[in-house]
């Protein structure tokens, strides 16, 4: 695939977007030193992904993008952001690089809803997020086990509270709460509701370990954890199973696949559900140019990522320069919430 230029504000300095060919692998980009904003990068490569809405069955069942909510799924009633309930899986190397810029940003506008799951304890995160960090006993690994440790943990915090909704980011997901909003406000969460961008055109196959130690072959579609999914809290309670407390950690082991793609394998080839796809959720595992300036607003996740020693991120213009900020995190916030402090003293007001 080919590359493309990015010119920030006010002639600041071009850089190139490599969207390389992408490896089926899970985790973003290598870090760089270059970009001093998104020095930890990444580890790996990006997926592969096409632009085009999956076609092909998961478990048999035709997948098709659906931006709007077939029947049986509509909503009845009103839904407000206190019924949302929004996980932030990080780790304490990232508490500085990358956690900082959402508490600066989204975060501030969702701090009651959203939740941090971490492994280590941080007096910073503490004092900005109170009982809201939660310092799980997980390994600070970027393993299968870690990780799903802390999938387990957060869903077993949803399950404990009163909301409706469980929605699970990554530290580099920019979230805009008010679309999130309108978009689960479009859904019933009494009905079997899983929401999110799958990272394949196809379904993933998997081996399944069966008690008697030999294999069956299983195939399913997941929404990939780097752009972010949603939950109702009808689907969750029938996963409970395979997926609260030591039972996710198990069911990851019997496939030997990541925490998303175990969430996916529940829903799918276990409680018997579905993946809705929907293209308002990015990761940095797509070319992030692709997405149309003026359509940035409308989208519920964005992400960043560096490959190659080059940015992929959405083509915004100011108020900050690519320099001053390079996720175009702090760029797009002001976008969508003018009044904020930062925003006025970047813009001179």
């Amino acid at each position: 695939m080919g590359r493309r230029l990015i010119r920030g504000l006010s002639g600041a300095a071009v850089f190139l977007v490599s969207v390389a060919v992408l490896s089926v692998r899970h985790r973003g980009a290598q870090e760089t030193a270059q970009y001093p904003g998104l020095r930890e990068g990444m580890s790996g490569k990006p997926e592969r992904r096409s632009k085009a809405s999956p076609e092909d069955g998961g478990g048999g069942k035709g997948q098709k993008n659906l931006q709007v909510p077939p029947e049986g799924y509509r909503t009845e009633g009103s839904l407000t952001l206190g019924d949302i309930f929004i996980a932030v899986k990080t780790t304490k190397r990232f508490h500085q690089s990358r956690m900082e810029l959402l508490l600066d940003t989204w975060i501030s506008r969702a701090r009651e809803q959203t939740y941090v799951f971490t492994d280590e304890e941080d007096d910073a995160l503490k004092r900005r997020m109170g009982d809201h960090a939660v310092f799980t006993n997980c390994s600070a690994e970027h393993s299968h086990p870690a990780l799903s440790c802390k999938m387990a943990a957060e869903f077993d915090a949803f399950l404990a509270s009163s909301k409706s909704w469980f929605c699970h980011l990554d530290d580099d997901n920019y979230l805009n709460p008010q679309a999130l909003l309108k978009l689960l406000s479009s859904y019933s969460a009494t009905w079997d509701v899983y929401l999110g961008k799958p990272s394949l055109n196809r379904p993933i196959r998997a081996s399944e370990t069966l008690p008697n130690n030999q294999t069956k072959s299983v195939r399913f579609w997941f929404a990939t954890g780097g752009a972010g999914f949603c939950i109702s809290r009808k689907l969750a309670s029938k996963m409970v199973p395979w997926a609260s407390g030591r039972n996710f950690l198990s069911t990851s082991e019997l496939i030997r696949l990541p925490d998303d793609c175990t969430v996916g394998y529940i829903i799918e080839c276990k409680v018997g559900g579905q993946l809705l796809p929907n293209e308002l959720f990015h990761s940095h595992l797509e070319n992030l140019q692709l997405i149309p300036p003026s359509q940035l607003t409308q989208q519920v996740t964005l992400s960043y990522g560096v490959f190659e020693n080059k940015l992929n991120v959405i083509e915004l213009r100011g108020p900050f320069s690519p320099q001053e900020d390079p996720s175009r995190f702090r760029s797009l916030h002001c976008h969508l919430y003018p009044d904020t402090s930062w925003c006025l003293q970047a813009v001179g007001w």
